[in-house]
């Protein structure tokens, strides 16, 4: 017999011709017959959507409509009404005014149901409409994501059975019916999901738990009960069992996969724990068991699309993909492999971990437990006759000599490094040991990419009022005729994003590809930053440049593009903008003379003798060759850092222990510095060493000034 709700629908429709009759007799007969309402049918049919209802709802029995989103509700209203009560009526308390409490639900309710909520509440009930979705986010912002499962649980004694399923996939919506741990693990997964997160952390600490999603790169926080707590070791094991853990060993790290079901979409979850002070930490990463992959869709420009296609079709050779950890690295590769995955060719891959099943590719998971490394698998690779390789990372010397043996044999090989930039591959295989002769002669490209987040369509809009600086800087940059062209956009925030004002992630590159004048300079072991202007100046774009594009053409904000980039990236125009993590200098080097900045402290000129040498950590064990101590000259010094001569090329980030020799001052004055730039001085087997002072306070920052200003006074 259908209910009162679904007849008060079918009459309104009816009588308001918003549909065809015969439609709407068709869904009567099809609700009589299947478990879903009147109201489901027409939104799942598409006749309707659910904000049509809940207006033709009003208009019938004249009841006011509320937006949820917009309104806050106090405290005091949520502690009178118990989520038992809301979540079995479906609706949300709003406020209590005049003796009447407001409630906010998705349709009328009958006055047996307003009675029963008198009766339990001891309040006369107002009534206004809204989305039944908005009344569901509504519970979990203020009652906590959950909750109603979490009473149940408390109410009814339920708790987690340790039998473990015998399904190899579950479906995690149909088994979130009972008042159990089972469902609350499932709305945990569900709700990650419905919000794309990519992970799902569960911490524990002295104060609780926490849960935070992770979306388009940043975590952020879902409001759980505190009684979660109480249930969390339960939660755990629920997690283990799904992912064949041992769910008695709690003090070790393990490692898990389980395979669920969330409309009729595959999930692979990747479980990982750790055991803390307070309990184990778990971290779920959420995985499509089956994705599409287009190197259209990664955020290539038009022109490094173009070289994509060349370089994948190469019949051999190495292509290096680089960049830090959860830079979409693999991502690219499976693009990569997709578009040449035919028939024709033997694509073999080697992964820590299998990211992604693909059809028409064999696909090796290493396990080092066992003794099978990138190494071991790669040479097992080679009597498998493949025509294409992907090894999941070149970490060590072994590797990377097969990889290289393996590209000039005739295999195309796509591999992976961690690096900050596309030239710095070049210095990363050098240090690990491979020589030179077979990095020029092997690999193809290095290609370096960042991710960032990417505007939502339905509220972005122009900024009028970004900084001219800002838009300057893009100008300059990319060499755009003028300012109008630097078109800076913004994300409002709207319910699309969930208030964030981005949708997504996309990727900039930055694509070095190894020609006769780069390969020279590599077989001179020439320095990573000379390499890279070489490549500048052949038409490469910075990773800075490519996102300094996607700002322009909307696609990103200039906050996201400089947050995952370098600040001291030379540029393709010429320039390159060096930014002191302390206030010594600010330097532009563009073809003009540097200008000089308002500083905190002056510089001093006049040059004074150094010593230095590397910085070794107690932690760090006994060489049999320690660092030496070398000398140097100043070309200017600060209270905050100094530019000094010498006749080495130092790494940027290396720390030194610094002496410098203060005549007048009757003192040597000694520091830790850290390196922010090495230039070579032009013609000359000399390089410009720039760095700043750490462990300074501001007293002795002013002593050392007050020494400078004596100096000069000589």
């Amino acid at each position: 017999m259908p209910k009162k709700v679904d007849t008060l629908l079918w009459e309104a429709l009816k009588e308001g011709g918003i549909i065809p009759l015969p439609e709407i007799d068709d869904l009567w007969q099809e609700m009589g017959s299947s478990q879903e309402s009147l109201q489901e049918l027409l939104i799942k049919r598409g006749l309707l959507t659910e904000k049509e209802i809940v207006k033709l709802w009003a208009e019938r029995f004249h009841l006011p409509t509320r937006e949820l989103k917009e309104l806050s509700i106090p405290q005091s209203v949520l502690d009178k009404v118990p989520i038992k009560i809301a979540s079995y009526y479906g609706f949300i308390p709003l406020e209590i005014k005049d003796g009447y409490l407001t409630i906010a639900v998705s349709s009328p309710l009958e006055l047996r149901i307003q009675d029963e909520i008198r009766t339990q509440l001891g309040y006369p009930i107002a009534v206004v409409l809204c989305c039944q979705e908005e009344i569901r986010e509504a519970m979990k912002r203020y009652y906590g994501l959950a909750a109603d499962t979490l009473e149940k649980i408390v109410s009814t004694g339920s708790a987690l059975t340790s039998q473990v399923s015998h399904q190899s996939v579950e479906d995690i919506e149909k088994l979130a019916e009972d008042a159990s741990v089972i469902k609350l693990v499932n709305q945990i997964i569900l709700e990650g999901w419905k919000k794309r997160t990519t992970d799902i952390h569960l911490e524990p600490s002295r104060q609780g738990v926490s849960l935070r999603y992770r979306v388009d790169g940043l975590l952020y926080d879902a409001y759980v009960p505190p009684e979660i707590k109480n249930f969390f070791n339960a939660i755990i094991s629920r997690i283990k069992i799904m992912s064949n853990l041992d769910i008695v060993e709690r003090r070790l790290p393990q490692d898990g996969r389980a395979m669920v079901k969330v409309h009729n979409e595959m999930l692979d979850l990747r479980i990982s724990t750790i055991p803390t002070p307070f309990g184990e930490s778990i971290v779920i990463r959420i995985l499509p068991s089956k994705m599409f992959f287009s190197l259209e869709k990664l955020g290539l420009s038009v022109r490094d699309l173009e070289t994509f296609e060349i370089l994948i079709q190469k019949p051999y050779g190495i292509i290096f993909v680089t960049g830090p950890t959860g830079s979409g690295k693999t991502t690219t590769l499976y693009a990569s492999l997709s578009r040449i995955n035919t028939r024709e060719r033997k694509i073999i891959t080697i992964e820590d971990p299998i990211e992604c099943e693909m059809a028409g590719m064999t696909q090796i998971q290493v396990a080092p437990e066992i003794g099978l490394d990138f190494a071991w698998g790669l040479r097992s690779i080679l009597r498998h006759d493949p025509d294409v390789i992907m090894v999941g990372e070149v970490r060590d010397l072994e590797t990377a000599e097969i990889a290289v043996r393996v590209a000039l044999t005739g295999h195309l090989v796509f591999s992976t490094l961690h690096t900050n930039d596309a030239a710095s591959g070049i210095t990363r295989l050098i240090d690990i040991g491979v020589e030179p002769y077979l990095v020029a002669s092997s690999v193809e490209a290095f290609i370096a990419q960042r991710l960032v987040r990417v505007l939502c369509p339905n509220c972005k809009y122009e900024d009028p009022k970004a900084p001219v600086e800002l838009k300057a800087q893009i100008a300059r940059d990319l060499k755009l005729g003028s300012l109008k062209e630097a078109k800076i956009f913004r994300g409002r925030g709207c319910p699309s994003c969930n208030a964030t004002g981005f949708w997504g992630r996309t990727a900039i590159y930055e694509v070095l590809c190894l020609d006769e004048s780069i390969r020279d300079l590599i077989l001179k072991k020439t320095p990573s930053n000379h390499i890279q202007r070489q490549a500048l100046s052949q038409g490469m774009r910075t990773l800075r440049e490519d996102g300094w594009q996607k700002v322009i053409h909307g696609v990103t904000t200039p906050e996201e593009v400089v947050k995952v980039t370098s600040a001291s990236e030379v540029s393709s125009a010429g320039g390159k903008t060096i930014a002191f993590s302390s206030p010594t200098m600010t330097k532009e080097v563009s073809g003009h003379a540097p200008r000089e900045e308002k500083r905190s402290y002056q510089r001093l000129s006049k040059r004074l003798k150094i010593s230095y040498k590397i910085f070794r950590s107690a932690q760090e064990p006994e060489s049999q060759n320690p660092p030496r101590e070398k000398h140097a000259i100043t070309e200017n010094i600060s209270a905050a850092g100094l530019i000094f001569t010498s006749t080495e090329p130092l790494p940027v980030g290396m720390l030194l222990e610094l002496k410098i020799e203060l005549p007048h001052a009757q003192k040597v004055f000694e520091c830790l510095a850290k390196i922010l730039r090495a230039e070579r001085i032009p013609e000359k087997e000399l390089y410009h060493i720039a760095a700043s002072f750490l462990d300074l306070n501001s007293v002795q920052r002013s002593w050392l000034q007050r020494c400078f200003e004596m100096e000069k006074s000589f």
